[in-house]
């Protein structure tokens, strides 16, 4: 357990009169003080060890803040009244951990603002600022089991006790820690300086290379591989006016090939050097999906009398945090909020977007972003799917393909599509094909545009859906004769019956010109029979004993060439 006097004496006074809760005192900024760094290197020298000092067993999977969670960390040191706007939504959408040193003080606080106090966790424990975002636990899934763990690393600010706080978190939730805290995986970060696609791509400012420049480019991405599973890191130089390096004041995910980038008017600020990190960015590296990332621009804010930096602070919008559904994005009371809110909930179709106003904050240099930790959930589903804008002309039938995974399995995946919202969704039962779910869906004449989105359900008995907020959010397919996808055949429909049954089933199929493939699978993918039927000698009846089969869902797939079709059947 860290102690003030595990530190030399000059340095005692100096963390005694560093604030411990943040009430009737000013509140720490987010930069290091002139007093911090005077002391900064020495207190790195006397930083007592941490719990762990070896990586995961297994490389890990860092999730992206887009994915599910279940809960969010905030640290009631300074700011009440925007935290207790941000604890009045995010309850609504996750479980708030309010981290604190009077929970009766912060209760009868939100009470009296109308806040139910439901849905809200608190734990009394020591701390210094409010910016949990750079010192509070970084969620990563354990590869043998997706079971969630935290690590931590050096926080670059001398804040013992804030320095404390994930493994507070980790304790109070019963979950493994990993800590990048000793030699020769010590690594000095913070949370706001980090972000991720969940996919194994990481980003931050060249700040983590600076800060740790005992250790090579290639021994920090080692370290950040191991703990963090990040394989390919990504570094932009940083910024001459952002005075604490942080990717999140100008650039947010908002999901794995959507980059939300700031934008000063030309010429002006920072504005030409986060121009030039973009392109660095979009010339050297692809998304997940071997393709160009998009991006989206959003404004960023000058004062009240017009200024930005290095005259003003540094307000942007980027500085946001997602909460499954709820996007919580700083405001600053100027006439660019509503533009701002509104490239949001363009970017972000079926979220529920919230501006909060962080005009006494981000004087401190940060915002929602910096003054809140996200929990990932409990169980992931994994979707990867690289979404298709256009499609070929109406006369074909389309592909929909996503890898989706658990460590339980996968029970069951749907696609679910329309072509008209005001009819709601259809169904289609997926495929599993070399771990890949697929699933057709047939042109409609006349269509312009089909709506779609996944659901899932793993070995658990969880459900989940791809977009997350589905399905107020999904996916579009543009029908355009310039983007050729599969075309297929034509092909003949079956019948299967009875349905259900014993085991023993007639199917039913007209003649075709074709070879054809018939193809029994379990739920699961498994395949119980596969077998060509000439097209010379395809009977139009034919018999199906499953009744050695367990009983269950059974997937049954006709094809030809391109062309599939499935039928689910149930055994008794």
């Amino acid at each position: 357990m860290f102690t003030l006097r595990s530190f030399i004496a000059p340095l005692v006074f100096l963390f005694l009169a560093l604030p411990q809760n943040g009430v009737g005192q000013d509140p720490l900024p987010k930069w290091m003080t002139e007093a911090e760094k005077e002391i900064f290197q020495q207190y790195l020298y006397e930083l007592p060890s941490g719990k762990s000092i070896n990586p995961p067993a297994s490389i890990p999977r860092t999730p992206a803040e887009f994915e599910e969670a279940q809960g969010v960390i905030i640290t009631w040191a300074s700011y009440s009244s925007e935290l207790r706007e941000i604890v009045r939504h995010a309850r609504q959408a996750v479980t708030v951990y309010i981290v604190c040193s009077n929970i009766s003080n912060v209760q009868s606080y939100l009470t009296a603002g109308n806040v139910p106090l439901e849905n809200i966790i608190f734990i009394e424990a020591a701390f210094n600022s409010v910016w949990v975002r750079d010192y509070g636990p970084q969620s990563i899934y354990l590869a043998e089991d997706d079971q969630l763990a935290f690590v931590d690393w050096v926080y670059n600010r001398p804040r013992p006790n804030d320095n404390l706080i994930p493994g507070v978190m980790a304790n109070y939730l019963s979950l493994p820690i990993f800590q990048m805290t000793n030699n020769p995986n010590r690594l000095i970060a913070t949370g706001g300086n980090f972000m991720t696609d969940g996919f194994g791509t990481g980003f931050s400012s060249e700040l983590i290379l600076t800060e740790n420049s005992s250790l090579s480019e290639t021994q920090i991405d080692n370290i950040i591989h191991n703990y963090m599973g990040i394989s390919r890191y990504i570094k932009m130089p940083e910024l001459p006016y952002d005075n604490i390096s942080h990717i999140d004041m100008h650039m947010k995910l908002l999901d794995e090939e959507t980059l939300l980038v700031g934008q000063f008017p030309t010429g002006v600020s920072d504005g030409p050097f986060i121009e030039a990190n973009l392109q660095y960015v979009l010339n050297n590296h692809q998304s997940v999906y071997n393709r160009p990332y998009k991006v989206v621009r959003i404004p960023m804010v000058p004062s009240s009398s017009g200024n930005y930096p290095p005259n003003a602070s540094y307000r942007t919008f980027t500085n946001s945090i997602v909460l499954n559904n709820l996007v919580l994005v700083p405001t600053y009371g100027h006439y660019l909020d509503n533009e701002g809110l509104q490239i949001y909930q363009e970017a972000m179709p079926g979220y529920n977007v919230v501006g909060i106003n962080m005009e006494a904050v981000i004087g401190a240099s940060g915002a929602i972003h910096c003054i809140t930790r996200e929990i990932a959930a409990d169980d992931p589903i994994l979707f990867a799917h690289a979404k298709p804008d256009q499609a070929s002309t109406p006369d074909e039938s389309y592909e929909i393909k996503a890898c989706i995974t658990s460590h339980s399995g996968i029970e069951n995946a749907t696609l679910h599509w329309t072509t008209d919202l005001s009819l709601g969704f259809m169904a289609e039962e997926m495929i599993l094909e070399n771990d890949t779910f697929r699933v057709w869906i047939p042109a409609e004449a006349g269509t312009a545009e089909i709506a779609y989105y996944f659901s899932a359900t793993n070995g658990n008995g969880k459900t989940s859906s791809k977009p997350l907020v589905a399905p107020e959010g999904y996916y579009t397919l543009s029908i355009n004769s310039t983007v050729g996808f599969h075309q297929r055949d034509r092909l003949p429909g079956f019948m299967v019956y009875p349905n259900p049954s014993e085991g023993k089933m007639l199917l039913t199929m007209p003649a075709s010109s074709k070879d054809v493939e018939l193809l029994i699978t379990t739920i699961h993918g498994q395949v119980i029979r596969r077998q060509t039927i000439a097209a010379s000698i395809i009977d139009p009846m034919i018999n199906i004993d499953l009744t050695g089969q367990p009983a269950g869902i059974y997937l049954i797939r006709i094809s030809s060439g391109t062309e599939t079709q499935t039928q689910k059947v149930v055994i008794r």
